[in-house]
């Protein structure tokens, strides 16, 4: 694929170093010999809606969005995809022909393949999430999608939770953060869609001992690849699943939106993208 001017896209965050997407995107780009750059975009919130308007002035294809971004990036759209506008929350913005913003959310369709790449029965149990961001909403949404039977969400800011579990409605119901350890022993899936854990940050305070055997643990982390969350779940035995595969499979998408081709993930991929995590 050729192009007069090189093809622009990347990923707005605040902070963003962590990010393995440009890494991704630009190997998915030397794949397919298309001439074109995925950059980090380190954009504060108040910096937001001057960053997206001049994604179109400077030549760009389009962008992710991360922390904190997924959630107020909506109201700064031309146009939304159903499927966004019911989970509330974008991570993927598309500028169309006409210079105008279209976003969308294809974290769900990351967070959904990379458990079932794991194993987890989604169906099988209830789930609790820990976080009410705009990853919790994904993650919320794929689960719904996904015929979870109970779906619990504890978050610090116990309104936080609250607004999700309206927003979503059954089988979505919040819990007080002290209670998240009370629903531990029928829980079938614990995600964590905070950014506790984090290079930088501090572990999860979470004890996962009573978790049933054969119960799922996913961290939405990938830097580290191992959080301290998913090596306390591996030291009791537990299945987990990392980070890094959601950040792959929700790329795929945004990248065919962006730049025409369809990318596959492999295990040389994987590699490449887990070196120094």
């Amino acid at each position: 694929m050729s192009s007069e001017k090189p093809l622009l896209a990347g990923v707005m965050g605040w902070p963003i170093h962590h990010s393995r997407s440009p890494r991704l995107h630009n190997y998915w780009l030397r794949q397919h010999r298309i001439a074109g750059q995925y950059m980090p975009l380190p954009i504060m919130p108040e910096q937001l809606a001057l960053a997206l308007r001049a994604l179109p002035v400077l030549g760009y294809a389009g962008c992710n969005l991360t922390l904190p971004h997924k959630t107020a990036a909506m109201a700064l759209m031309d146009d939304v995809d159903r499927d966004a506008q019911r989970i509330g929350a974008i991570n993927t913005v598309v500028v169309r022909d006409d210079g105008t913003l279209y976003g969308r959310n294809t974290d769900v369709e990351g967070f959904v393949h990379n458990l079932l790449q794991a194993g987890c029965p989604i169906s099988a149990g209830p789930a609790l999430v820990l976080g009410a961001g705009g990853a919790a909403r994904a993650v919320l949404a794929g689960l719904r999608q996904q015929h979870c039977p109970e779906i619990y969400i504890a978050n610090r800011t116990p309104g936080r939770a609250e607004e999700l579990a309206e927003w979503f409605g059954e089988p979505v119901q919040a819990i007080g953060w002290d209670e998240r350890h009370q629903l531990m022993s029928m829980m079938n899936l614990v995600v964590n869609a905070t950014s506790q854990g984090m290079k930088g940050q501090p572990a999860l305070d979470i004890n996962l001992s009573a978790l049933p055997t054969g119960a799922f643990v996913n961290d939405l982390i990938y830097h580290p690849l191992e959080t301290p969350l998913l090596q306390q779940a591996k030291k009791l035995g537990l299945h987990v699943a990392d980070g890094l595969g959601m950040l792959l499979y929700q790329a795929v998408p945004a990248f065919a939106a962006w730049f025409g081709q369809t990318p596959t993930i492999t295990p040389e991929l994987r590699c490449l993208m887990a070196e120094g995590l």
